[in-house]
């Protein structure tokens, strides 16, 4: 239907799960969508549950046979927003649309999650035959379909037009509270509070921006597994027991979704047996990459970020899942020890420290890391801004981020979360049971790699002089790689000639 009359805003490719919440999303707002998928059962299953929302009102979503058809339900210029693999899937879609005759002006948003290089070399590729944006999306399919967090991020002329739209469709937070306001009720969205979408910077620097909310997801996931393990191997504590103290924890400084959705987890019985569901989900995790990407810029980069590193290893040796079955059999492990209730209380709340404590850590990690890539990149990010679009809508949203908003608004320019006052606080007063329950853990033969990782990071973050000193003499002693000096200007390297006798110090520039 080349021909046919514009009767839509929004031209919308991928119905799956993420690109069909979005639209019903879209159309609560009052948008009218022209959506599109090679898959027809995903379109009508689109077009039922609207049919199903909006009972005896017009139709808000129209279902395209082809891209040329999509183009011609829009009034120029076109805004046209994709929901498909993060790959080779995006390039062929804006080819297909190219091809279907989109022109230099009109506006093509991937939402999925693609690496942030990818965005910058599609936005250079496609120069001149459309306008490539890029807007990561977080939140899953139920903050899709009821308020996500979106970074958007590339040409400012192409934000000036979305901006309307994400603004109207992303999460709302009340600005007196910090906290989210949520409405989770088909055609009645959430018009008050602050949207929680932000202009990041150039292309690239949204998705680059999520990948880091990713890797912290990654270590924030990971460090509730640690202390449900510790809980459940050295307590003795069976999962309802264990779903009751997030519940509780949840009511404070840890209060999160990812605590919520642990409590629940925890909480729920399989149908079948009656069992904890838990016990008979295989541990076994997988990862989609966001938290490896993650952990490789870092390494790149310089910026350590150990903790989201621990993360991406935890779920590779899950897999091992054979190999450790056996091991299990083989390598031998501490006694248990025994512990009187009142020490089992102790150990919960040691546990709770030291999860707060060394959550402060993995936000310090992935705050740094956002920071260290702006200056390599020539991005100008707003971390107060962009802690403050994490509040509500994305997996990461917490009470805690309204404290790095604020930390950030004292000042733009910190360099480490650690370093500003109420960090440095928080950690000095819980840091202690930070280390009893990492120590206690340890003692037991119970894995916290994460939780134990961001404990070193802060040890070494605040340690003067680190034993780099002594590496920096072996590199030099195999490889002459010279050394800087304490007692001279930096930048002035020298060398041990360490095979002379009385190995005489060369000063090398």
């Amino acid at each position: 239907m080349p021909n046919a009359t514009p009767t839509c805003d929004i031209g919308f490719i991928g119905a799956g799960v993420m690109g069909k919440n979005l639209m019903l999303n879209l159309a609560d707002n009052g948008y009218k969508v022209a959506a599109f998928d090679l898959d027809n059962d995903k379109l009508e299953a689109l077009l039922a549950q609207d049919s199903l929302e909006r009972g005896d009102q017009p139709p808000r979503i129209t279902a395209c046979s082809s891209y040329t058809e999509l183009l011609s339900r829009l009034s120029a210029p076109h805004l046209i927003i994709l929901s498909v693999p993060a790959g080779k899937p995006v390039d062929d879609v804006c080819h297909k649309l190219i091809d279907a005759g989109i022109q230099a002006d009109d506006i093509v948003v991937d939402t999925g999650n693609s690496l942030w290089t990818d965005t910058v070399a599609r936005e250079k590729a496609y120069e001149g035959q459309c306008i490539f944006f890029s807007t990561a999306v977080s939140g899953g399919e139920v903050g899709a379909r009821f308020g996500p967090s979106l970074m958007p991020s590339g040409d400012p002329y192409a934000w000036t037009r979305i901006k309307p739209v994400w603004e109207a469709i992303a999460a709302k937070v009340d600005p007196e509270t910090g906290k989210p306001i949520e409405s989770f009720e088909p055609g009645k969205p959430v018009t008050k509070g602050e949207p929680c979408a932000a202009y990041i910077g150039p292309g690239g620097s949204g998705h680059y921006v999520k990948m880091v909310h990713n890797g912290i997801e990654y270590a924030d996931m990971q460090m509730i597994c640690e202390t449900y393990q510790v809980m459940r191997d050295l307590l003795d504590m069976s999962p309802h027991d264990i779903a009751q103290v997030f519940q509780q924890w949840n009511q404070g400084v840890l209060n999160s979704y990812l605590i919520d959705i642990s409590a629940q987890v925890l909480a729920t019985s399989d149908p079948d047996s009656g069992q904890p569901l838990v016990d008979i989900i295989l541990d076994k995790a997988g990862q989609k990459g966001t938290g490896l990407w993650t952990a490789v810029s870092s390494l790149q980069l310089g910026s350590p970020a150990p903790s989201i590193a621990e993360a991406v290893y935890a779920r590779a040796i899950s897999s091992l899942k054979t190999e450790r079955v056996k091991a299990s059999t083989i390598l031998a492990g501490p006694d248990k020890p025994r512990l009187t209730p009142e020490q089992k209380a102790d150990t919960v709340q040691a546990l709770h420290d030291a999860l707060y404590c060394a959550k402060i850590c993995v936000y310090a990690q992935g705050f740094h890391l956002m920071k260290t890539a702006a200056d390599e990149h020539g991005w100008s990010l707003n971390f107060s801004e962009i802690a403050r679009i994490w509040r509500a809508g994305c997996i990461i949203r917490a009470i805690f981020l309204q404290s790095i908003n604020d930390a950030y608004q004292r000042n733009d320019a910190l360099t480490n979360l650690l370093l500003d006052p109420f960090f440095s606080k928080q950690v000095s007063i819980y840091q202690q049971n930070w280390r009893k329950a990492v120590a206690k853990a340890t003692e037991s033969g119970i894995p916290v790699a994460a939780l134990s990782s961001a404990l070193s990071y802060y040890d070494a973050y605040r340690t003067a002089v680190l034993p780099a000193n002594l590496l920096q003499g072996q590199r030099d002693f195999f490889g002459a790689h010279m050394f800087e000096r304490t007692d001279q200007a930096r930048g002035k390297k020298f060398h041990v000639e360490w095979n002379q006798p009385g190995r005489p110090i060369v000063k090398m520039n």
